[in-house]
């Protein structure tokens, strides 16, 4: 507990604070070779908390190898990886890694270190496809997105798994409990702006969604995680992955969608018009309850406030990572601004009326 009686924040001393070990190109190569029997080239990527790398196999395969922050807690990769399996037995068309066995048939291993304190690898297949973040999007793109993730949501449905973090730094659920970190975020008016909304959410938010319907979910559907490929027009308007399961928890369904429509914040008048389309691609195949379109606009809001937040703590104790740190925070900062000129009522009714009007097209 913090001062006063505040819920610490969750996780900030721990994995996103608890810097990754270095790993060389050449021992990546090593660990795969005498673990996955694969002859493969290692590239490093950049991740937020564990130490990546992508991988070229001589024969053309690609994977990816994950190692996992010193500090996570062994049972949160089992429940990633668990999931992963069971998505592939209920859906196994949808465009989500796939778990590589060692040569010994493991799902992951741990790995010893001198020196260092042991992590979990595991390795994934790597999916092909252009960054949603690269991409210009237009309706039809956003509502074969939003369909996607309610495949995802659908494949989810009826796992559980006790490694499912009660802590998640990302999980809305705990979002007034980042109060303490709105010190680092230097601007008056902003810090006025994520507490309005942090207010709004403990006060009249999250005890509606406390009694609403909950499930494991992505969580992090954000442009960096979604991969886009072509339709039969050769337009990119497909989904073609969906990536970075690492924070994944059990939460209010409609969680999931505030999460993600977050990132489709418009400009303007109308910057709510390409988050109706995205939700509404979400609700053909996957249709929301009406409590949970009451809740989804304060969920987007608060989406975009945790990003602000984290990210501005987040640049005080990685000062050389800032520019991945805050690639996602521009658009948070111009969503919460477009966002003061809707009440919550009106936005909700705005999304009963489209959804209403889609549903009979």
């Amino acid at each position: 507990m913090g001062e006063g009686g505040a819920m610490a924040p969750p996780q900030t001393s721990t994995v996103l604070s608890t810097p990754a070990p270095p790993v060389s190109k050449a021992r990546a190569e090593a660990i795969i070779r005498d673990h996955y029997g694969l002859d493969v080239e290692a590239f490093p990527l950049i991740g937020e908390r564990d130490s990546n790398f992508r991988l070229l196999a001589r024969d053309g395969r690609e994977f990816l190898l994950k190692i996992v922050n010193p500090a996570e807690d062994a049972a949160v990769t089992d429940f990633q990886t668990e999931a992963l399996l069971y998505i592939a037995r209920g859906d196994a068309d949808l465009p989500v890694p796939r778990v590589v066995r060692t040569q010994a048939g493991e799902a992951y291993f741990w790995l010893d270190e001198p020196g260092q304190l042991p992590r979990l690898v595991r390795v994934l297949t790597y999916l092909p496809g252009t960054p949603l973040a690269k991409l210009e999007r237009g309706p039809a793109l956003r509502r074969n997105l939003g369909a996607g993730l309610a495949r995802l949501d659908l494949a989810l449905q009826g796992f559980a798994h006790e490694g499912s973090p009660a802590d998640l730094l990302w999980d809305l659920t705990h979002a007034p409990s980042l109060r303490p970190l709105v010190v680092h975020i230097e601007d008056e008016d902003r810090r006025a702006l994520v507490t309005a909304v942090l207010d709004r959410l403990e006060a009249h938010t999250l005890p509606l969604t406390a009694g609403l319907r909950t499930q494991v979910i992505h969580n992090d559907f954000n442009p960096s995680n979604i991969l886009v490929g072509p339709g039969s027009a050769g337009e990119l308007d497909q989904l073609a992955g969906i990536i970075d399961f690492g924070d994944m928890v059990r939460a209010p369904l409609v969680n999931e969608v505030g999460v993600s429509a977050s990132y489709h914040i418009g400009e303007g008048a109308g910057f709510l018009e390409p988050v109706k389309q995205f939700v509404a691609g979400y609700n053909r195949i996957l249709p929301l309850q009406d409590e949970e379109i009451g809740c989804l606009f304060d969920l987007i809001c608060g989406r975009m406030t945790l990003t602000a937040i984290i990210t501005a703590w987040r640049c005080t104790l990685e000062p050389d990572n800032r520019d991945y740190i805050l690639r996602n925070a521009g658009r948070a900062w111009a969503g919460l601004a477009a966002a003061r000129s809707l009440l919550p009522n009106q936005a909700a009714d705005e999304f009963h009326l489209y959804l209403s009007k889609d549903r009979l097209s």
